[in-house]
């Protein structure tokens, strides 16, 4: 699914009125009318008091016609029609429309007006600034922001936060702080960074009926992950298929006190679907493997405590590296050696990135459409500090494409940077899989999927959505306190499973 900015939806809504037709005005009832469908879904108490804070946008107009339409639901909001400039032709019919209904008490708030008097019993719907706001909000409409954010109980807000930015930072401003925020048709870029969570809040977007053309035609270099997405990319497998269809798939894993990273690994390579999987660990790890992930053949190193030799990779077609590997002088020449002998994709992870990072020429030396799997310290080890989140958006965009490689950032939406410049957005995975060992899973996952003959973007982008609702399944069953990174292996078949079947 494409993520559009704040631009190119407008220019999708002008597009749709033309083209379907409709006029702006029924266009704004139809999103108002989705969204009151949706906060009566999530708030179905319609004795709560509730606050409606509307500009003079047509975000304001969205808001006045979500007021008419939970009277009508039988919801009981007050409207504060905040005078922030001349209203929008829509945002007008709205206000005169809702003025009608006696029954549905408006206040209009002028500029250094006292500000309403809020309590913690009070859900407030912001609908103050949309997603064309190009400048900070200050002076007394920043002071009521805040003294919203203080004062209320819940806040949600229609479409976008007031304040914030769709497609740049908005660190440091004044924005509402919203407990959950619905968008139309597609989510925003910024709600998928950490800087803006506080902002944003529990997020979820619905269809207002944008036409189709505009979509299919339109491109755009982000995307979110949907399960259509990765019902698309899994392959089938054939009644005559074997062992040697999906591939055999090389782990080089584990140092003394790691080899369970090891085991992780292996695990979740073969629940995944590799055909074979060799471990390549040191022999303190043989008899680990062995017993514990007895369906994968065990590659001993001469050393007893960590990797220091590449074996013979002819018999591979993936290669996973890096999952407590460990740091020791022998590894990185054997890591350096390894990178040097093929050409073809493999995944780097943990202390493969860390060596690397140490060892930056070596980036010119990663097989093109290598998958590299950081999380933010590791990236940042590897290819500098930003900013902000955009900054570190754009870094890993380049990144991808200066080195020819898939770059898979970590985090509570890990970004997937793809060679071509584009970027994916997971949207599966909850805070109980922060934890070590989590991203060892992940490695696996992708390096059997890599084997298997998925190209390195798909094997990466499929790894990543399974592995995240893997441990949304797993959380469900466990409780996300108590979810450990063993457990999300026990979940992948059934994601594969359910995905078929839809």
């Amino acid at each position: 699914m494409k993520i559009f900015s704040a631009a190119q939806i407008r220019e999708w809504d002008q597009f749709t009125i033309q083209n379907e037709p409709i006029s702006s005005y029924d266009l704004m009832e139809r999103a108002s009318t989705r969204f009151v469908e949706w906060f009566i879904t999530e708030y179905p108490n319609p004795d709560q008091p509730i606050f409606i804070f509307c500009g003079s946008g047509n975000n304001g107009g969205d808001g006045l016609a979500v007021a008419r339409l939970m009277h009508q639901a039988f919801y009981q909001p007050t409207v504060f029609q905040c005078n922030i400039g001349t209203r929008s032709e829509d945002c007008e019919k709205n206000f005169q429309r809702l003025k009608t209904l006696k029954t549905v008490e408006v206040q209009s708030i002028q500029k250094e007006d006292s500000f309403p008097q809020l309590t913690p019993q009070h859900l407030v719907i912001d609908a103050l600034f949309g997603s064309g706001l190009n400048r900070p909000v200050q002076g007394y409409w920043g002071r009521l922001i805040e003294h919203i954010n203080k004062n209320s109980g819940k806040i949600i807000a229609l479409d976008i936060p007031s304040g914030l930015y769709s497609d740049s930072t908005s660190k440091g401003q004044i924005t509402i702080q919203a407990d959950a925020t619905l968008s139309f048709e597609r989510p925003k870029l910024s709600f998928f960074f950490p800087e803006n969570q506080s902002a944003v809040g529990d997020w979820a977007y619905t269809s207002i009926g944008l036409h189709t053309k505009y979509d299919q035609a339109t491109p755009s270099k982000y995307h979110l992950i949907t399960e259509t997405d990765i019902k698309s990319r899994i392959l089938t497998r054939n009644k005559f298929d074997h062992k040697g269809t999906y591939g055999h798939a090389l782990l080089v894993v584990g140092s003394y006190g790691k080899i369970g990273a090891g085991v992780l690994a292996a695990r979740a390579c073969l629940r995944t679907g590799v055909g074979l999987l060799t471990v390549n660990a040191p022999r303190c790890g043989y008899e680990i493997l062995q017993s514990q992930v007895p369906e994968a053949m065990v590659l001993a190193d001469p050393q007893d405590e960590y990797w220091s030799r590449v074996p013979n990779i002819d018999s591979y077609k993936a290669i996973g590296v890096g999952c407590g590997l460990g740091q020791e002088k022998l590894s990185i020449t054997a890591l350096e050696e390894l990178l040097q002998s093929t050409d073809d994709p493999m995944v780097l992870d943990a202390d493969a990135l860390n060596l690397i990072a140490q060892n930056p020429t070596w980036l010119e030396e990663i097989p093109a459409n290598s998958v590299l799997t950081p999380h933010p310290k590791e990236f940042q080890r590897l290819f500098g500090a930003t900013n902000d989140d955009f900054e570190r958006l754009e870094l890993l965009s380049a990144k991808a494409v200066e080195h020819k490689l898939v770059l898979l950032l970590k985090g509570a939406h890990t970004i997937i940077a793809l060679p071509t410049g584009e970027c994916y957005f997971n949207n599966t995975g909850n805070p109980g899989m922060a934890t070590g060992g989590s991203g060892d899973v992940l490695t696996g996952m992708i390096t059997g999927l890599l084997a298997q003959g998925y190209s390195p973007a798909d094997a990466t982008i499929v790894g990543v959505y399974i592995h995240g609702k893997a441990g949304d399944l797993a959380a469900t069953d466990f409780g996300e306190n108590a979810l450990l990174p063993s457990d999300l292996i026990l979940y992948i078949g059934k994601v594969f499973k359910s995905i078929k079947q839809k």
